[in-house]
């Protein structure tokens, strides 16, 4: 029995809580985040499990401890298929335990069934590697780096070799589409697009280059911004103006100011030219990203007016 005041000391907690957090639990809602968005980061290991299974019970704690040998280098994920069905329906999981590894956004490796504990550590220790050993995620964040800088064509490098090393990569594919687009390149960008598997072709990061490339080709041709501004002012229920001053905007890099301009058309007429405000204003949200500041604000905006 534990009395109070001689528990661990802040150190020793600290660790447990550090080893803690390279294993959870998720559910259907939260397996994005804490799979497909954070493997990104880090590599993930989900185990698919049950109460009543028992080859489960010897499985886990095993994966625990070669997961928390691995100081931090993977993490791991366990699902309740009891209670979450949908994402092993979509694995495709037909028995248990099912182990998943996760890296860049996509699943990488797989076993079924229990292994003796050498293998596990093999397991894990190729995940690691994949992870941080190869540079694979290192050489990704490198290159959306140099892409940020303008530099276009050094990242496509960059992004070509990851794919060469592995195909099904969704980030170094969006990444080399849109380096292309970045270049003006874009019939180069949408065949790089076209190269996508159905199994990563709906990938956050290949929907945001599509929807980039779509919105690239509709802003080719824009008028004055100044222009169109003073269009507006003189008429403010020119809603084909104000629709062409975000487009405007859009071209000139000014995504804050189109979606402004966008809020504003669909404020006042929801249903102008079929919804074109509001169509525009997801295409714009699909392009940043979801964890963007502008699709977050912009999301929570047009949700209030259309439930208002």
């Amino acid at each position: 029995m534990i009395e109070l005041g001689n528990g661990p000391t802040a150190p020793q907690a600290n660790q447990g809580q550090q080893a803690a957090d390279l294993v959870k639990d998720t559910t259907d809602a939260s397996f994005m985040a804490d799979v497909i968005e954070a493997s990104r980061e880090t590599p993930v290991i989900v185990d698919f499990w049950a109460p009543w299974c028992g080859p489960c019970k010897q499985l886990g704690p095993m994966l625990e401890q070669a997961v928390k040998a691995a100081k931090g280098a993977v993490r791991m994920v366990k699902v309740n298929i009891d209670e979450n069905q949908q994402v092993a329906a979509q694995l495709r999981v037909q028995s248990i335990p099912a182990v998943f590894a996760f890296a860049g956004g996509q699943p990488v490796d797989a076993f079924m069934g229990a292994l003796p504990a050498s293998e596990i550590a093999a397991f894990v220790k190729k995940l690691v590697d994949l992870g941080g050993g190869d540079g694979l995620v290192e050489a990704l964040d490198q290159a959306d780096e140099l892409l940020e800088t303008g530099a276009a064509a050094d990242a496509a490098q960059i992004y070509a070799a990851v794919l060469a090393e592995d195909p099904a990569n969704a980030r170094a594919l969006a990444g080399l589409a849109r380096a292309h687009l970045v270049a003006g390149n874009i019939e180069m960008a949408k065949q790089t697009l076209a190269m996508a598997a159905p199994e990563i072709a709906n990938d956050p990061t290949i929907v945001a280059v599509r929807a980039a490339i779509e919105l690239t080709e509709m802003t080719q041709d824009t008028g004055e911004v100044s222009v169109l501004k003073a269009k507006v002012e003189a008429d403010p229920d020119d809603h084909q103006a104000r629709y062409d001053l975000a487009l405007a905007l859009l071209a000139g890099k000014d995504s804050d100011g189109a979606v402004e301009t966008l809020l504003e058309l669909f404020r006042r007429d929801r249903e102008w030219n079929e919804g074109a405000a509001k169509e525009q204003l997801f295409k714009l949200f699909d392009s940043l990203g979801p964890k963007d500041p502008l699709t977050l604000k912009g999301r929570r905006r047009l949700s209030s007016m259309i439930f208002a």
